[in-house]
């Protein structure tokens, strides 16, 4: 089985820049977006084949996920059940015989750290649900979740201590996150790799300098990590400041 992630940074302009060349050349059991920007009435999404679903945020242009599924789910749930949580489309969870799907865009903790206490929160009750599913049967978690686990996993580490996606706050989080069950499936495969990254600013050349953060993952609950098969980083493909990230496994 295929899965890929793409924070594709607004749907719309990826589109425009070879989104649907990448997606068909691929053909992904299960395609999950994030940042999506947009309704689903806002733009026609050809996928013959593939059941779409859609969580938008109420305030339109932001945020928001969709999944492109091969296989239609048993049952699909929009958000996390806690309204506080649920106004920015960030969670899709698919269920299927064998495994839950969840894709999510982890709220980013902002500029000066203005919405961490927020994301904290968020981290507790994301995590909680994670469980929740975990003891039913086994998860793949993926999406944007906007933190750099360990220092391997941006260019410039010491100069970003303290900055969003990179507090000790958040790389905690995501370590409690992996200490309740879950595995890292490209650092499961790549302990010690580097220069893997999946996000890259607009400035100062980072792209082509590859100065970036891995920030977009792939979770499984660890009791599968054996039929963890390949985790790639697509870094050759443009049409966003993400790229995508692949994951192939048995389940």
């Amino acid at each position: 089985m295929k899965l890929i992630s793409w924070n594709v940074n607004g749907l719309r302009a990826c589109l425009t820049k070879g989104f649907l060349d990448y997606f068909n050349a691929q053909q992904a059991d299960l395609f999950c977006l994030q940042e999506t920007k947009m309704q689903p009435d806002q733009a026609q999404v050809d996928t013959p084949g593939y059941t779409q679903l859609w969580n938008s945020a109420v305030k339109k242009g932001y945020s928001g996920t969709a999944v492109f599924a091969k296989v239609p789910p048993l049952s699909a749930r929009m958000g996390l059940g806690l309204e506080e949580h649920d106004q920015e489309g960030r969670v899709i969870t698919l269920e299927y015989p064998g495994f839950f799907l969840v894709n999510v865009y982890t709220p980013n903790a902002q500029r000066e750290l203005t919405r961490l206490a927020y994301r904290m929160r968020w981290e507790e009750d994301f995590r909680a649900y994670l469980k929740r599913l975990d003891a039913d049967r086994p998860v793949v978690v993926c999406g944007d979740m906007n933190v750099a686990h360990q220092e391997i996993d941006l260019k410039n580490a010491r100069a970003n201590v303290g900055n969003a996606g990179f507090t000790d706050e958040e790389r905690a989080q995501m370590t409690k996150t992996l200490e309740s069950g879950f595995v890292d499936t490209f650092r499961y495969l790549y302990p010690d790799r580097t220069g893997c990254y999946s996000w890259w600013s607009y400035m100062f050349n980072a792209r082509k300098n590859n100065a970036g953060w891995r920030i977009d993952y792939f979770l499984v609950s660890e009791r599968v990590k054996d039929r963890i098969r390949d985790a790639r980083i697509d870094a050759q493909v443009y049409g966003s400041d993400h790229c995508p990230v692949v994951l192939e496994i048995d389940l």
